[in-house]
């Protein structure tokens, strides 16, 4: 039994398989996605533009990250950067986790962390979040 501390490798139920299949479905549909964004756009059949800018004409914390993405794809981390500053940190995050997702959905295993340890995960990701929204907000083009 592992310790409420420590970082477990522990059986997958039922529910955590189901979420990690649509997470590995998602993030395989987002790549494709904005792999094919520039032809999409060209051809005028991307999604639509965020509701958020659209309402408030003002980014939301997530605004350019589709181009950010389409940008990576192409090996310009700098133009992906400046659209969004998370883009390429959040681009490699997701290279690394779909063969990690589709492992631990093949050996029905997944990873258990502290309570702790996500509160902490989920402060630090807040806090650059925000920060990144700030500087959407104030420099960095939209």
């Amino acid at each position: 039994m592992a310790r409420e501390s420590a970082v477990a490798l522990v059986p997958l139920g039922s529910e955590a398989r189901t979420r990690n299949l649509v997470f590995l479905a998602g993030m395989l549909a987002w790549l494709l996605y904005t792999r094919v964004y520039f032809a999409a756009s060209a051809g005028h059949v991307t999604l639509p533009a965020c509701p958020f800018l659209l309402l408030t004409g003002h980014p939301c914390p997530f605004c350019g990250g589709t181009r950010s993405f389409a940008y990576m794809w192409q090996g310009d981390a700098a133009h992906a950067a400046r659209l969004y500053p998370l883009g390429p940190g959040f681009f490699y995050a997701t290279l690394l986790a779909i063969p990690v997702l589709a492992a631990g959905r093949a050996l029905n295993r997944g990873v258990s962390l502290p309570r702790v340890w996500w509160k902490a995960l989920l402060a630090a990701a807040v806090t650059v979040l925000a920060f990144s929204w700030m500087l959407k907000l104030s420099v960095l083009p939209n």
